[in-house]
């Protein structure tokens, strides 16, 4: 068995309640545990995307993928190719800023990492970071020197680049995987 790497799930799904129940239900019976979810609906409301990443080699990888398949609530489930996904992440920090000089530092830091001051108060400031986990890392890391009063992370939300979706309506015919001679398989 090779060693577990941070894989990313695209799934559809159908907007009705119960379906992420079942979904995480999955999981959690394979003995899988989720390391980010994000669930939201999609241009057409009656259909939800789910962004699930766990910690897997290929095999399991696609043991999950193909049991996620089999729900009838599943439309389409595809593993992004990290080279060839846009990964990001919201994360809101409410920092403690209690003088002048401590939220200018705070407001320097959020400048170098282009993040937004979404709330200011006499005692803190609240910030809005878009990104992957490094970049989200590195300024709670740097921050935590001013005190971090609370912090929520989203999960990661995740698309293919360029013409490749998960819809398999818009896929082309005989499209081949990235640098590999055999046919996607929403794999």
């Amino acid at each position: 068995m090779t060693n577990p790497e941070r894989k990313t799930l695209a799934v559809l799904v159908d907007n009705e309640a119960g379906v992420l129940s079942r979904v995480a239900r999955l999981f959690s019976g394979k003995g899988y545990n989720i390391e980010s979810l994000a669930v939201g609906t999609t241009d057409d409301p009656k259909i939800s995307r789910i962004t699930i990443e766990i910690l897997a080699d290929e095999n399991q990888t696609r043991l999950i993928a193909s049991q996620l398949r089999k729900l009838i609530c599943v439309h389409s489930v595809k593993t992004l190719v990290p080279e060839h996904a846009i990964r990001r992440e919201l994360v809101l920090i409410k920092v403690k800023a209690d003088s002048a000089v401590i939220r200018n530092e705070v407001i320097q830091i959020a400048n170098i990492f282009r993040a937004s001051i979404i709330d200011v108060s006499v005692a803190s400031l609240t910030l809005a970071v878009i990104g992957d986990e490094s970049k989200a890392e590195a300024i709670q890391n740097l921050l935590k020197e001013f005190g971090i009063l609370e912090l929520v992370r989203t999960g990661m939300v995740a698309l293919e680049r360029g013409q490749f979706t998960i819809d398999e309506q818009t896929k082309m015919k005989g499209e081949y995987d990235y640098g590999k001679n055999v046919l996607r398989e929403g794999l």
